[in-house]
């Protein structure tokens, strides 16, 4: 549907929206007035790579279970996941399971050891007792690549917001709103760092968490506080009936959708413990169990805000209907920011002020995390790149941190260019492409690289290098990118791969060919070093 943007949102049609829209301006103006007095005010107080880097290690295990929370919750879970529930319903809400069941992965195999055996980067922990130059330049280019797929989403969820508030209809409006984004990330990380990035992602969790937890309560009292009558009105207001609460409606169509359910429930469990921007979190606290407790405090705070996703999903189906969303946004990402309007009242100044709060938070959203994995990507191009790669080890901190600055410049540029393609897209769809790129290239070399005394340097690059090519491949000859409606480019298709997304295929060859590279090579592991990176990631002694 091309129906323009300001006829179709509620508020516009009542005439509320130019009355409302200072309101609306104010309060992202003054979000973003305070996030950047945050940045400067951290950015004074980072002297070193290691302030840049890892905030000084200063954090507490709240601070820092605060900061993930901020960090993960993305404008996917936001925006993408409401969406996808709202038009899906039960099928939509597998993506809150997955989001919120990955995080046991991290927990039990991942976030100790990782703070325990590297520096600032997952480069770091395969060149412990690999060949420094080549693990580095892979887990580089792994880091920057998954880097880019996530902030896809986060520009695309950008782009929507922001279009729906201002009542931008044309394309050129939406891609100006994405480059805005990207000019705000990077100024956050080149002037802040992790100190300034970190304070942000605790600010937005909290504004995040609260917003969340009104626009519930709203639905439910709306309700009666009775689940059953909301997940009743939803159903019949989704027009599907009760197969609206069952599974099947996307993912049980045939069987090519259920295969790729499979390989999205895959990706999701499997990709947290591979994102670069959430593993360079657990190098912010001092200790190997104030990395333990923010994970904790993570799940927590994330699981609970997972629940409430069911509100969001449930009472946007019930309360605004999939028409009206879909002709706002067709990927559904708009479903939140209406479900605000309506239980606010959609013709009143409660539900537009309630709209802008929630909206702003949103967008606090989008700009916390496209902070964090700006950093995370940067950070990775300055220390194995450039650092130990380019300069072989003799860069200095200043020019190691200056060079981290110049690749977010690089970075935003090409997430913007990229972010301005996939503005129609859903967002909670297209972090499970970066889950399953993270999964398929970072994973294995990681779990390989902590648990398996065998590994060499051929099998992480063969691990890495393979999981990437294919995940990336696989997903641009999917029919995420060309062949149907709400693709990239709908109007070719040179789609051959029939799943949307790779998990399925991507994420076992990325641990067979680790395996397999392994096995041919003729390197013979360094025993020594390896009896060292165990005690040393299951103990900490001699962690940074």
């Amino acid at each position: 549907m091309s129906t323009p943007l300001a006829l179709t949102a509620p508020l516009a049609a009542s005439g509320a929206a130019s009355e409302h829209r200072p309101l609306i301006i104010t309060l992202f103006g003054l979000f973003v007035v305070a996030t950047l007095i945050i940045t400067v005010w951290a950015g004074r107080q980072t002297r070193s790579a290691a302030d840049f880097y890892a905030g000084g290690r200063q954090f507490t295990g709240f601070q820092n279970g605060l900061a993930i929370s901020g960090d993960y919750m993305s404008a996917a879970s936001f925006l993408g996941i409401a969406g996808a529930i709202a038009l899906f319903g039960y099928d939509g809400f597998l993506y809150s399971i997955g989001f919120l069941v990955a995080w046991l992965v991290a927990l039990l195999l991942v976030a100790e050891p990782l703070r325990n055996s590297g520096r600032y980067t997952m480069g770091d922990v395969l060149a412990y007792r690999m060949r420094q130059r080549p693990v580095r330049t892979a887990a580089g280019t792994s880091t920057i690549v998954v880097s880019i797929f996530y902030l896809l989403a986060q520009m695309a969820g950008a782009g929507v917001l922001v279009s729906l508030l201002l009542g931008i209809t044309s394309d050129a409006g939406k891609i100006a709103i994405v480059a805005l984004v990207g000019v705000l990330m990077i100024v956050y990380v080149t002037i802040g760092g992790m100190k300034g990035t970190t304070w942000v992602q605790m600010v937005k969790a909290v504004l995040l968490i609260a917003g969340t937890l009104l626009i519930t309560f709203l639905v439910l009292m709306k309700y009666g506080f009775n689940i059953s009558e909301l997940l009743g009105k939803a159903a019949e207001n989704s027009g599907k009936g009760a197969a609206f609460l069952e599974p099947g409606l996307k993912y049980g169509v045939s069987a090519t959708s259920k295969l790729d359910f499979i390989s999205l429930g895959i990706a999701l469990v499997l990709g947290t413990a591979g994102l670069p921007h959430i593993l360079i979190r657990f190098y912010t606290v001092p200790t190997a169990k104030a990395a333990r407790k923010s994970v904790n405090w993570a799940i927590g705070i994330i699981g609970a805000f997972y629940l409430m996703t069911i509100a969001l999903g449930f009472g946007a189906a019930a309360l605004v209907g999939p028409a009206e969303i879909t002709a706002s946004n067709k990927a559904g990402n708009t479903a939140a920011p209406l479900l605000a309007l309506h239980v606010g009242g959609a013709d009143s100044a409660g539900g537009a002020i309630l709209l802008a709060v929630i909206s702003a938070v949103a967008f606090a959203t989008i700009l916390a995390v496209v902070a964090g994995l700006t950093l995370a990507s940067s950070s990775s191009f300055a220390h194995d790149i450039y650092a130990n790669v380019i300069r072989r080890g003799q860069a200095t901190e200043q020019e190691e941190v200056r060079a981290a600055r110049w690749a977010t410049v690089l970075i935003g540029v090409v997430s913007i260019a990229l972010g301005a393609l996939a503005r129609d897209l859903n967002v909670a769809g297209l972090v499970a492409l970066a889950f399953a790129v993270a999964a398929s290239a970072n994973l294995p070399t990681i779990l390989y690289s902590l648990f398996w005394k065998r590994f060499t340097t051929r099998g992480a690059l063969w691990s890495i290098y393979g999981g990437l090519t294919t995940s990336v491949v696989l997903v641009l000859f999917s029919p995420v990118v060309s062949g149907k409606a709400g693709s990239m480019f709908p109007a070719v298709d040179f789609a051959w791969f029939p799943l949307e997304n790779p998990g399925l295929v991507s994420i076992p060859l990325g641990f067979l060919l680790g395996w397999l590279g392994s096995l041919l090579s003729k390197e013979r592991p360094d025993e020594g070093k390896y009896a060292e990176l165990e005690v040393k990631s299951l103990t900490g002694v001699g962690a940074h």
